[in-house]
């Protein structure tokens, strides 16, 4: 098994789903009019990942290669109901009903599967464990970072604490979808800067 670090490092900075790979850009440009439900929306599909890609790597062996997508959709499908459930029990309701639907879209975002199919299906479940927490890691700073760029630029708040002064002049616009595309390229673009020049 390769070192745990390493595969986490990967997950983060070499593989980052957002800024690398540029995966699961649904959620990422939807959800991120703000740092916490930036943070909410990486947190659970993060959860979904760890655990999709542990039970996967577990029962691998025993799924014949017909069915082999289908069967990683139904173990996703199941731990994503699960932390539906649990947001819809644990979590403000104003951050529930702010990721809303694409909670039940992790069931095919791109990131789970395609771990699940590169990683969690050619590997042990340990190596698996730390993929999950790796690459959920990544997509989640990628979403609180976008989140709180957007926030504080746009509203002058971080994490919904005001900091800038209410006199200062807010550029609404990166709260809206414009501006999801406009910030994530820009910290893309920022990302692989320093990525590229430190290696």
């Amino acid at each position: 098994m390769a070192n745990p670090l390493k595969i986490i490092k990967n997950g983060i900075i070499d593989e980052n789903p957002t800024f690398v790979q540029v995966i699961g850009m649904c959620p990422t440009l939807a959800v991120t009019s703000s740092a916490i439900n930036g943070l909410g929306m990486g947190v659970s599909t993060a959860a979904v990942l760890i655990c999709a890609n542990v039970v996967i790597s577990l029962i691998r062996n025993f799924i014949p290669d017909k069915v082999r997508i289908p069967a990683f959709v139904v173990v996703i499908a199941s731990f994503v109901t699960i932390v539906d459930f649990i947001l819809q029990a644990y979590a403000p309701s104003s951050l529930y009903n702010a990721l809303g639907l694409y909670i039940p879209l992790i069931v095919v975002n791109c990131i789970i599967l395609g771990r699940a199919e590169a990683f969690a299906s050619k590997n042990g479940a340990v190596a698996s464990f730390f993929d999950g927490v790796g690459q959920g890691l990544g997509f989640t700073i990628a979403l609180c970072v976008l989140g709180l760029v957007r926030e504080f630029i746009g509203a002058g708040t971080a994490f919904g604490v005001q900091i800038l002064p209410e006199t200062f002049p807010q550029t609404l616009i990166l709260i809206m979808a414009p501006g999801a595309f406009f910030a994530l390229g820009m910290l893309m673009a920022l990302f692989n800067y320093f990525r590229n020049k430190k290696a």
